[in-house]
Formats: structure tokens, C-alpha cells, sequence
């Protein structure tokens, strides 16, 4: 029984080891953009990022991930086996679609960069609820 256990836990390594290389998987523990752009299906996003103004001030993790090393790393394993899963299935919506969590994730860094336009257009509404940046601002980042 112990033997078996161990072979089957040694097999699992071994394809989880050859899935990680296979699939780049150091290349999501950095800030390159171009890691994001492993995905087939986000070649478009990261061609348009290029050519985008936020190319010269921000990094996909700038704006996708929450500040902090805990917080960061855990939203890029969420993501990053949901996205493995649904990418391996072919499992996925085209056009993508943002997880509403990470909405909020992306929202939060659109006002912390833009904080001061964002309070000149909110200031005088505080009574109100927020307005959400990408409702204006959809294609910012990575026109597509």
C-alpha cells in the first residue's frame, strides 16, 4: 500500500514538475509582461499593452494583482490555476471576461494611480456611489 501511495504521489510530481516547465510557470512568478502572453489568447492583450501609453508606467501586475507580496502571489495562483484549467479544457469565454474580483482588483489600482483626477470627478458626488473607472475606460491598458 505504501509503495503504491509513493508511486502514485511520485507520478503526480513528476507531471506537475513537467506541466510547470512546460508551461513557463517560473516566467508568472515575475513581473514580465511577456509571461502573460504565454497564453495564446492573450497575445492580443499584450500587443496592444505594447502599444498603449500605461506600456511606459505599468506592468500587467501593476494593474491586476492587489499591492502586497501575500496578496499578489495569492491572486496570481487563483488566477494562474483557473486560467491553466480553463485554458487546458478550452474551457474559457471569447472574448475573455474579468472575474468580478479581479475587477475590484483593477479598479483599486486605476483610483491609487489616478488618485487626484479621480476625486476631482468624484469630490463633488461623495453622497453617491462610486463610479466605476472602467465603465468610461474599458480598453485602457490593452486597446484591443
Amino acid at each position: 500500500m505504501l509503495v503504491v501511495s509513493g508511486t502514485v504521489a511520485g507520478f503526480a510530481v513528476g507531471i506537475g514538475l513537467f506541466t510547470f516547465v512546460y508551461a513557463k510557470g517560473a516566467s508568472y512568478l515575475t513581473n514580465d509582461p511577456a509571461a502573460c502572453a504565454n497564453c495564446h489568447i492573450m497575445g492580443d492583450h499584450y500587443a496592444a499593452w505594447i502599444k498603449s501609453s500605461h506600456h511606459a508606467v505599468a506592468v500587467c501586475n501593476d494593474c491586476h494583482t492587489p499591492p502586497g507580496f501575500f496578496a499578489k502571489y495569492l491572486t496570481k495562483a487563483d488566477n494562474g490555476f483557473w486560467h491553466s484549467l480553463h485554458f487546458t479544457t478550452g474551457r474559457f469565454p471569447d472574448p475573455l471576461r474579468i472575474k468580478p474580483r479581479n475587477h475590484d482588483v483593477t479598479e483599486r489600482a486605476c483610483r491609487k494611480c489616478h488618485q487626484p483626477i479621480v476625486e476631482a470627478i468624484e469630490g463633488p458626488h461623495k453622497a453617491g456611489s462610486q463610479i466605476s473607472c472602467v465603465r468610461c475606460h474599458a480598453d485602457v491598458g490593452h486597446p484591443l
